[in-house]
C-alpha cells in the first residue's frame, strides 16, 4: 500500500545579528543542531535572516538609508558562497532538511541584492534558491526582483517542498504555480513588521494568508517570522517616532499550519523561539478528495496560467563563433 512520509517540522522564530554575517550564521547553525536534536527533519528560518532586514527603508529618508544599504551590501552574501557552504554543512550534520531566507548578492553587479530562499536537503546539498518575485512596498529601495526561472518546487524524501517569501504569498498565481507543480510543503518565510499601518494587524494577517494556502491547497505550511531586537531598534531608530514605531508588538507569528487550514503547533508571537509539529502527508488525501484544485477541482478548459521560467539577464552574447555557426560563410 502507497504511504507518504511522516516527519517533524521546525519553524524558527529568532532575530538575526543585525548586520554581522559570521555571527548570524553560527546562530543559525546552533538552531539547526537545536531543531535536528528535538527531532526535527524540516527547519525553516525567516525571510532575510541572513543578515537581517533593512528597517532603514521605513525609518529614513532614502538618502540617509544609502550608507545602511552599503552596509547591507557588503554583509550579503554570494550564492554559492562559504557560507552557504557552512550551512549545508550544518543541515548535514543535523540530518534535516533546510530552508533559510539570505540576502543575496548578484553574481554581477555592485549595487543590486536579491531576497533570496535557500533549499538544503539533509546531505548538505544546495537544492535550489528562489528570489523574491517583487519587493513589497518600501523594499523596493533594497532588492531587484526575481524571475520565473526560481518558482519551482523541489522533490525530496519528505515530499515536495516550495516556498514565497513575505509578501508573496499574498500572489494567487505565484502560490497555485507552486500547487500546480505538485506542492506537499509550503514554507512561508517573513520578517517581524511593526513599521506596517498601525489598522494593519501583522500575525493576522500571517494567519490568513497561510491558512488559506493550506486550505485551497490541501497541504502544510510552515511560517517562519524573524523576531525584532533592542540591538535592531537601537541601530536604525534614528528619532522617537520611529524608536516607537519599531517597539510595536504583534509583528511577527511563526507555526505550522495541517492542510484543513488549522494551526497545528503552538503559535510563536514576537518572542524567538521554536515552534514544532508533525507533518504526515497522509492527511493530504481526503481533503482533495473534496477539492483538488490542481487536478479534478478545476476547469483547466476554462482557465489557463502561463509561467515564463527563463532566467532573464542584462544582456545576451554571441562570441564570434556561435555567429558563424549561425552565419556560415557564403563561397
Amino acid at each position: 500500500m502507497l504511504t507518504y512520509p511522516s516527519y517533524r517540522a521546525a519553524a524558527v522564530q529568532a532575530a538575526p545579528v543585525f548586520l554581522d554575517t559570521d555571527a548570524t550564521i553560527a546562530k543559525a547553525c546552533a538552531l539547526i543542531a537545536e531543531a535536528a536534536t528535538n527531532g526535527a527533519k524540516l527547519v525553516v528560518f525567516p525571510e532575510v535572516f541572513v543578515p537581517g532586514y533593512p528597517y532603514w527603508n521605513w525609518t529614513m529618508t532614502p538618502g540617509q538609508g544609502s550608507p545602511w544599504f552599503e552596509r547591507l551590501f557588503r554583509s550579503a552574501i554570494n550564492v554559492p558562497g562559504p557560507e552557504v557552504d557552512t550551512l549545508c554543512a550544518a543541515a548535514a550534520a543535523a540530518g534535516a532538511f533546510v530552508v533559510m531566507g539570505v540576502n543575496e548578492r548578484d553574481p554581477y553587479s555592485m549595487g543590486t541584492l536579491y531576497n533570496s530562499l535557500l533549499f538544503i536537503s539533509d546531505t548538505g546539498q544546495l537544492l535550489g534558491v528562489h528570489r523574491k518575485l517583487v519587493p513589497t512596498w518600501a523594499e523596493k529601495l533594497t532588492w531587484g526582483n526575481g524571475d520565473g526561472s526560481s518558482l519551482r518546487i523541489y522533490e525530496t524524501s519528505i515530499g515536495r517542498v516550495g516556498g514565497l517569501a513575505c509578501g508573496e504569498n499574498t500572489n494567487t498565481l505565484a502560490r497555485f504555480a507552486l500547487l500546480a507543480q505538485g506542492e506537499n510543503i509550503h514554507t512561508a518565510n517573513y520578517i517581524a513588521l511593526p513599521t506596517a499601518p498601525e489598522d494593519y494587524d501583522m500575525v493576522e494577517a500571517i494567519k490568513v494568508r497561510a491558512a488559506a494556502h493550506s486550505f485551497e491547497g490541501k497541504v502544510f505550511t510552515v511560517v517562519a517570522s524573524s523576531a525584532i531586537t533592542d540591538h535592531i531598534i537601537d541601530a536604525v531608530a534614528h528619532d522617537d517616532a520611529s524608536r516607537a514605531m519599531l517597539s510595536r508588538k504583534h509583528c511577527a507569528f511563526s507555526g505550522i499550519f495541517g492542510p484543513d487550514g488549522r494551526l497545528i503547533s503552538e503559535p510563536l508571537i514576537d518572542v524567538e523561539g521554536i515552534a514544532y509539529a508533525d507533518i504526515d502527508l497522509n492527511k493530504c488525501i481526503q481533503p482533495k478528495q473534496m477539492h483538488d484544485i490542481i487536478g479534478h477541482y478545476n476547469r483547466f478548459d476554462v482557465f489557463q496560467l502561463r509561467i515564463n521560467r527563463a532566467p532573464l539577464a542584462s544582456a545576451e552574447f554571441a562570441d564570434w563563433q556561435d555567429v558563424t555557426d549561425l552565419n556560415p560563410p557564403t563561397t
